[in-house]
């Protein structure tokens, strides 16, 4: 009875241990498929023959207005004495903005909609989501800038030129930069090291922290905190910029003459509307906490402040301003005579 009963306890503990360890090699062989998530796959392109082709030449042809018509202000910025101002100069850096946040998802964009492998590896997924969000909020900061650039320029005309001096003008420029490309570190760095596993699908346009997130096979609960920071980011860009304009409308509604108000309120109107349309557009896309959005609205809303708000801005600070537009004109002019001189 003391052998059966010895024995029937090791064939106890047996029975106990080999699922148990059968349990184990699964957890282990689970957590090696993890880091066999090479790439990510792109779910929202057409494939050539069902619309891709067409989305491509459009968006061929927008991709190369933005770059022209930024390379275009740069240039003209830069060689026009009259435009040598500091509304002018953050005008230029966030010309230059656009340029390379448009560079990190519009080329992939363009891949993907002719090549039947619409993938991206995951180091690639990485930086291209590093640089647009630090570029994004760089952008933003710049834009503050230019608010407080505008208030001052109106609202203390008289002590104008002793504040914005170009030494502030870079500082601000600088610092912009920094804050950007520090903010978006740590996250990055924490995405960087969390297991993947089952669907490889990123149902977006780009790569997004929500999207590749919700791939994870671990908990990402921590994104939580890391939202809030960046919502309260763009909250305080929001108010800084918003109660600026209200207090430089105020300043204008107050002026006696006809032609300042025309003047003052023709330059803050494109200033406005790149306020509006970039932060309107990110605001909707990455201040809806717990809100959640179907596929079709997710890429919309994408479409607007990666596409359509470089799109327009180009054409909101040249069409819509008397200095560019005559600047434009002066250079083009001295261009042609230089042609006919050559000849």
């Amino acid at each position: 009875m003391k052998q059966y009963s010895m024995g029937n306890q090791h064939s106890n503990s047996r029975s106990f241990l080999f699922p148990f360890l059968c349990s184990q090699m699964t957890q282990l062989m689970a957590s090696g498929n993890h880091t066999m998530v090479t790439e990510f796959f792109f779910s929202m392109f057409p494939h050539l023959h069902r619309g891709g082709l067409s989305f491509f030449m459009l968006l061929l042809l927008i991709y190369g207005f933005i770059l022209t018509g930024n390379l275009i202000m740069l240039i003209v910025i830069q060689v026009d004495m009259a435009l040598h101002t500091p509304m002018y100069f953050f005008i230029s850096v966030l010309s230059f903005l656009e340029i390379c946040y448009t560079t990190t998802t519009i080329p992939k964009m363009l891949s993907c909609l002719i090549s039947e492998q619409k993938s991206i590896s995951v180091a690639g997924c990485l930086l291209q989501m590093y640089f647009f969000h630090s570029l994004g909020i760089t952008e933003g900061c710049v834009l503050t800038a230019m608010a407080i650039d505008r208030y001052i320029a109106i609202c203390n005309p008289l002590r104008y030129p002793t504040i914005m001096i170009p030494k502030l003008c870079i500082q601000l420029t600088v610092g912009s930069c920094f804050c950007g490309f520090l903010l978006v570190l740590p996250e990055i760095a924490w995405i960087s090291t969390l297991p993947f596993c089952g669907s490889n699908q990123i149902h977006q346009i780009f790569c997004d922290f929500t999207p590749v997130l919700s791939l994870a096979c671990t908990d990402t609960s921590l994104v939580v905190i890391v939202d809030a920071i960046h919502a309260a980011e763009i909250v305080a860009s929001f108010l800084v910029i918003a109660l600026s304009y209200i207090r430089i409308i105020i300043v204008i509604l107050g002026m006696r003459s006809a032609e300042g108000r025309h003047k003052a309120f023709s330059t803050c109107a494109a200033h406005l509307a790149v306020f509006l349309l970039f932060f309107g557009s990110v605001a909707v896309m990455y201040l809806r906490f717990s809100a959640t959005y179907s596929v079709f609205w997710d890429t919309a809303i994408a479409v607007t402040f990666v596409i359509l708000a470089p799109f327009f801005n180009p054409i909101i600070y040249s069409l819509r301003n008397k200095d560019m537009k005559e600047a434009i004109g002066r250079l083009f002019h001295y261009q042609k005579r230089a042609g006919w001189a050559g000849k």
